[in-house]
């Protein structure tokens, strides 16, 4: 019973660290499919889609 707020304490904070990666990683790609649409809107296409 003495530890019960530290491993509460603990599961939170490891439950926000992983919804702030997440977070990040969903934001970090919108902001990459942005930056590449306005690449391809300029002309600058994928060399993967060169026949």
């Amino acid at each position: 019973m003495a530890h019960t707020f530290f491993i509460a304490f603990s599961y939170i904070l490891t439950a926000l660290v992983v919804v702030g990666l997440i977070l990040r990683a969903i934001i970090d790609h919108r902001i990459q499919v942005r930056a590449l649409a306005e690449l391809e809107a300029r002309g600058i296409g994928r060399r993967s889609r060169r026949g």
